[in-house]
């Protein structure tokens, strides 16, 4: 027996259904889905849809169904179909056995269609999509139809001739028969049936008819047993018809629609349209791109699952849309990374340093904790010689006020290693510097530092002799504005792809260990940010994405 006393009360869709359970409306049920339309690669405002559907159904002890879309023949493929599927379960959730087609109800669906039609609430309409969008009419007029009194038996044997596939595409639809002079544009004898003559996914030539998404919806749901059908804003002026379609059908069960507010986040786009544009026209390498604001390039990137579950969380459910920063993912990303991910060193721009007092030809094994938030995590080895390679950046020939880094005269500890002196500095013949020639003390090491210095700087390092080289790419945002959808009209989204989204320094170095580094196993490479093992690494190249920077602009701004 549940407890209504002690039923959820975080946010507004909490409160319809508590009402609902207290009423007994759907008994003591709450079944939610997810209806994705496989017509491309989910993206992290779908993150936000699945969380809520899927988290809401666990939140109630409830059941979540997971149903294909699959209305459009058009834009539809198995492709999606399969990385909707791998997104949702990287995500964390499950649907058990409750998987299921829009498809699955055609049957269902045109007897539904025909019923509306017996009962005089539906007509064969043969107006040209431009006909019908010019007598929409507008607030001031109603639309108008010219077919809406065609006769039952007149309409009934179009419609059925429009099964049996005897007209063009575009020649007829079937309407709901509504009210032409509604204020909800929606209502005004809204198209439920078009013809289309392609091919479909999984019924191949069956139909060559197919239900437009406010009809088709519904019923699915009310097929299925939904309780409670969760979507996003731009729905809410379709609830009406929602409901008028749910009413006025034979159906098991008079599902609630709730909507809530999408996932807005700057430097990026979320229209499928856009992200099909930037991978076909070649802005990005595909649709799992880490730039990519997918599923797919996301878990490409390096971003935790429990990152994008935990940001979903943050952002709450709320009534109204608004954009959210990038920073704020960004800095859930961080939250989890910073427990989960091993340190190790990396130079991305090196400098070659020679310890001209370190024996030549000697190495040693160095000890190096694994991730300071997880002791357990024990430690590993590193080695050490009288080369080695700095990042140049910690280098200044003639330092700015507060530079504690490596300058002529000055010291530096090398992080799990030695201090280091700058000696002398080499350079070539255009003046370039190539090379530092330090000194080092012996009893400085960082696990036995009996040298009595206190040093202000601590610079990270690699040794040359056992050092991988490695392609680093360093991700940045993919547009160079905030809200790249906020064009002028001589303007397009594409003109504000940022260059500097990805860049590949010419030459970087990792520690020995990493050309072994695991697929999917997150490292913070110190100093640099965190990386990941990317799939384009082989046996002669090993590549690792920048998941994220360690700067967190967000955190400090919430502080």
């Amino acid at each position: 027996m549940r407890d209504y006393n002690n039923l959820p009360a975080n946010h507004f869709i909490n409160s319809f259904i508590n009402e609902d359970l207290k009423t007994g409306r759907y008994g003591d049920r709450v079944h939610t889905r997810f209806p994705p339309e496989p017509n491309g690669y989910m993206h992290i405002g779908h993150a936000k849809a699945i969380f809520i559907n899927f988290g809401t159904a666990a939140e109630y002890g409830g059941l979540c169904n997971l149903r294909m879309d699959d209305t459009n023949p058009s834009k539809e493929d198995v492709e999606y179909v399969d990385a909707i599927q791998q997104d949702i379960r990287w995500l964390g959730y499950d649907w058990d056995d409750r998987f299921f087609y829009a498809s699955d109800y055609f049957e269902q669906m045109y007897a539904c269609a025909e019923q509306l039609i017996e009962k005089g609430l539906a007509y064969v309409c043969e107006l040209t999509p431009e006909q019908f969008k010019d007598m929409r009419g507008d607030t001031a007029h109603p639309a108008i139809s010219p077919y809406r009194e065609r006769p039952v038996a007149e309409s009934l044997d179009l419609f059925r001739r429009m099964r049996a596939g005897e007209f063009a595409d575009g020649a007829m639809t079937l309407r709901a028969k509504i009210d032409l002079a509604s204020p909800n544009f929606n209502m005004r004898d809204p198209a439920i049936y078009r013809i289309n003559h392609l091919p479909h996914h999984r019924t191949g030539d069956k139909w060559c008819i197919y239900p437009m998404y406010d009809f088709a919806h519904p019923l699915e749901d009310a097929l299925e047993g939904i309780t409670h059908s969760l979507c996003s804003l731009e729905f809410e002026d379709h609830r009406p018809l929602y409901d008028w379609v749910i009413n006025n059908c034979d159906v098991p069960c008079k599902s609630r629609q709730i909507e809530f507010a999408r996932l807005g986040i700057t430097y990026t786009v979320m229209s499928k349209r856009k992200l099909r544009r930037l991978v076909e026209e070649g802005y990005v390498r595909g649709w799992d791109d880490p730039r990519m604001p997918t599923l797919a390039g996301m878990r490409r990137r390096g971003y935790p699952a429990a990152a994008i579950r935990n940001f979903c969380a943050e952002v709450g459910v709320a009534k109204s849309n608004s954009t959210v920063e990038f920073a704020q993912l960004e800095h859930a990303v961080r939250d989890v990374l910073n427990y989960e991910a091993d340190r190790r060193l990396a130079v991305i721009d090196p400098l070659k340093v020679v310890i001209t007092n370190y024996p030549d030809g000697q190495t040693e094994m160095l000890d190096a904790g694994n991730n300071p938030e997880k002791p357990e995590r024990g430690s590993r080895r590193l080695s050490f010689s009288n080369t080695i390679y700095i990042e140049k950046s910690d280098f200044m020939e003639e330092p700015v006020k507060g530079f504690h880094r490596l300058y002529p005269g000055n010291e530096v500890r090398l992080k799990y290693a030695y201090i280091i002196r700058l000696d002398e500095i080499v350079k070539d013949e255009a003046g370039n510097v190539i090379e530092l020639r330090c000194s080092y003390d012996p009893n400085s090491h960082s696990g036995n530092d009996t040298s009595g210095k206190k040093i202000k700087g601590t610079i990270h390092w690699v040794d040359s002799l056992s050092a991988v080289p490695a392609e680093l790419r360093l991700y940045g945002y993919l547009f160079d504005r905030p809200n790249p959808d906020d064009c002028a009209e001589d303007e397009d989204f594409t003109d504000f792809v940022s260059r500097d989204s990805l860049l590949i320094p010419p030459l970087s170095y990792v520690e020995a260990e990493l050309a072994a580094a695991d697929d999917g196993r997150p490292y913070q490479f110190m100093r640099q940010g965190y990386f990941i093992k990317d799939a384009d690494s082989t046996a002669d190249k090993i590549v690792f994405n920048r998941i994220v920077s360690l700067k967190d602009s967000f955190a400090k701004k919430q502080g």
